[in-house]
């Protein structure tokens, strides 16, 4: 299937501070020059802070982790879970539509959603509020069909029943998760025929039903306002905010780029010299730094702070060099992996690396 960026797109994107604190926390999983393995997570972060996965979303991103833009849009476009186009404000139902759901009447829950929905997937009912697709397997074939909305399952369904819960939800309410006919989980329809002592001491709702009924926010995107687990290996506290998960250095929202400018300035380091730095480009304009491979954007707009601005500035660095800038950098260890001195000093003579 052929994934592509929606064709209306917004001007911009930000974390909202407290996802901005989570994000940087995720990235910290990570050994250093390993950080853009948090790509997942944090486009899923995006993805769920903005209800959709947006070009500005992607790149952003892609800075946070000094990718190429087109490195996380691959992504991005290859996992089904990330939404390229606008889905329902208030849901987004996905009906699974693999074997034992479909012999089971899948194909009557999707006629609902093109009647109530829309006639085709992925696209927004009339008052925005709802979307829905067909999806792969989702692994509940004991209760088929089913479907996910939101975060949870609702299985066991009938198309009169899918109706019924999109009323729901377009009142402002919540459904209860999980089978929709009675069933307390996957035991067979007639009852129990072993174990059946499992009656004794059980909640109201099967565990994960239960769990869904007591946050009571099924549908509910994260927004950053929760308790996350955000830096498990920093000291957390269980039902600490999140301010309080991950080191302070960690948590405090970007800062612009004019400050962050100021304290690479400031950080030279007392007994090595630095390398030649500009205060500008030369009057023939800067040199494409994203040229060399391993910087993209953000490290390019790093060097430049740093005031390095041209291919013969990288080609003339000294192994102390090196060091200072490599201490400077967010992600250690690059330039001597991806032999940054190479690359510059064929570009230098207008070769290609």
């Amino acid at each position: 299937m052929l994934r592509r960026l929606h064709p209306d797109q917004p001007e911009g994107f930000a974390f909202t501070p407290a996802n901005q604190a989570w994000a940087e926390a995720q990235i910290t999983k990570f050994p250093e020059g390993r950080q853009a393995s948090a790509i997942i997570p944090l486009l899923w972060r995006a993805q769920e802070q903005e209800g959709w996965l947006t070009r500005p979303a992607i790149e952003a991103v892609a800075d946070m982790l000094s990718l190429a833009h087109i490195r996380a849009l691959e992504v991005a476009s290859f996992y089904f879970m990330f939404q390229l186009q606008p889905v329902g404000t208030v849901a987004h139902i996905q009906v699974c539509g693999t074997l034992s759901c479909m012999i089971c009447g899948a194909e009557d829950l999707i006629g609902v959603c093109r009647e109530r929905i829309a006639d085709k997937p992925h696209a927004l009912s009339a008052d925005g509020k709802f979307s829905w697709e067909e999806v792969e397997c989702l692994g509940s074939c004991s209760n088929a069909p089913m479907a996910q909305i939101g975060k949870d399952y609702y299985e066991d369904l009938t198309a009169k029943r899918l109706g019924e819960i999109i009323d729901e939800l377009a009142a402002g309410n919540v459904p209860v998760p999980g089978p929709q006919n009675g069933r307390y989980s996957s035991e067979p329809l007639k009852g129990l025929t072993s174990l059946t002592e499992y009656d004794s001491g059980k909640t109201q709702y099967n565990a994960s039903a239960q769990l869904a009924v007591d946050i009571g926010d099924t549908v509910k995107r994260i927004d950053g306002t929760e308790v996350p687990l955000l830096a498990p290996w920093g000291n957390q506290v269980t039902g600490a905010p999140a301010s309080a998960a991950i080191p302070s250095q960690q948590a405090e929202p970007a800062k612009k780029s004019t400050a962050k400018a100021a304290k690479l300035a400031a950080a030279k380091p007392k007994k090595e010299a630095e390398p030649a730095l500009l205060e500008g480009p030369r009057s023939e304009g800067a040199d494409d730094l994203k040229t060399i491979s391993g910087v993209g954007p953000a490290l390019e707009k790093t060097l430049n702070e740093m005031g390095i601005w041209h291919f013969d500035q990288v080609a003339a660095w000294t192994k102390k060099d090196i060091e200072w800038v490599d201490a400077r950098l967010k992600f250690k260890g690059r330039i001597e992996r991806d032999d940054w001195i190479k690359q510059a000093k064929e570009l230098a003579k207008g070769e290609k690396p």
